[in-house]
């Protein structure tokens, strides 16, 4: 077990390197010039000037240069300086947009796993009946709406015609902090984000669940006259969860990009929000930051979901 572990930290950290590298070339790749980013179009500059700025920021090296230059500022914790925030440090901005969108993600992904597991359940146990068949609709439905039509959709409709959800932000301004106003502005974004990843949770455990219905084992617990009940929550449901436990990890990506659109349509102060923000204003230092971070923590979910499913099942360690 601790050789697999290892072996999957090595690769994660190749993978993080990997990441580092696509982000640098991607954003090099984007039209413009980073050094658009740092000067005011409507005042002329002297060329002169125009490459001592260049020069100051090592835009002038080639990009080998650079990006070892940044990685190497990188490792050590700096990221940069905010030019939409006025020269702030990156990575304590960054890091204050970490909170809001992890009690979203969690909620979401809460929401997601407890009603996709047990839809699923009732799906595979209610097998082509109306229950089935509505949560069948229900699941194609949430796997391809994509969460900007959810989001906007969902804010309409119970924001604006209902009136039962607040249209945005994470609390009430002029309030004090509440934990019911936060729960009050969190739940639509979060069942709406949660609708893609409950909706894929719930085909697989559909198709998993009904796989090992139709095994031996469960035949013979029926023979010997165990009550259905507990032939599917003792015998079945255990062993069809294997497969949902790598699907859980593997959803996470898919959500954190979903949060994106969601933070955007709820005004979410979240990364996501940050994010945008700073792609419209061609802030490189926070896009190139936050986008590192989001992709570390996606390896690090998929790292701990692949040494949950080696716990659970041991011939995925001894492969």
């Amino acid at each position: 077990m601790l050789r697999y572990i290892a072996y999957r930290v090595v690769l994660g950290l190749l993978m993080l390197l990997a990441l580092t590298v696509l982000i640098f070339v991607m954003l090099r790749l984007t039209p413009g010039d980073p050094i658009d980013a740092y000067i005011n179009p409507t005042i002329p500059i002297a060329e002169a000037d125009l490459a001592a700025l260049r020069e100051r920021l090592g835009l002038d090296q080639p990009l080998p240069v650079q990006y070892f230059a940044w990685l190497g500022a990188a490792l050590s914790g700096n990221f940069g300086f905010s030019i939409q925030r006025g020269g702030a440090p990156v990575l304590p901005l960054v890091l204050s947009r970490v909170w809001p969108t992890v009690l979203l993600m969690l909620s979401a992904t809460a929401i997601a796993i407890v009603v996709g597991i047990v839809a699923g359940i009732v799906s595979a146990v209610r097998k082509n009946r109306p229950a089935d068949i509505s949560l069948s609709v229900f699941s194609f439905l949430g796997v391809s709406s994509p969460a900007f039509l959810t989001g906007i959709l969902g804010l309409y409709g119970f924001s604006v015609v209902l009136r039962w959800f607040p249209s945005g932000g994470m609390l009430t301004p002029g309030r004090p902090f509440s934990g019911l106003d936060l729960l009050y502005h969190l739940i639509l974004p979060a069942t709406l984000l949660s609708i893609a990843q409950g909706a894929l949770i719930m085909r697989y455990m559909r198709g998993s669940l009904l796989e090992v219905l139709s095994q031996d084992y469960v035949r013979t617990a029926r023979a010997k006259g165990v009550r259905e009940f507990w032939v599917v929550v003792k015998h079945a449901v255990r062993n069809a969860l294997l497969p949902v436990i790598t699907l859980i990890g593997s959803t996470i990506g898919g959500a954190i990009g979903g949060a994106i659109f969601i933070e955007s349509v709820f005004n979410w102060p979240g990364m996501g929000l940050l994010m945008i923000n700073a792609v419209s204003s061609r802030d490189y230092s926070v896009i190139m930051c936050a986008t590192l971070l989001i992709g570390a923590s996606v390896i690090l979910v998929n790292l701990l979901t692949d040494i949950a499913y080696a716990a659970v099942d041991p011939r995925i360690r001894n492969a």
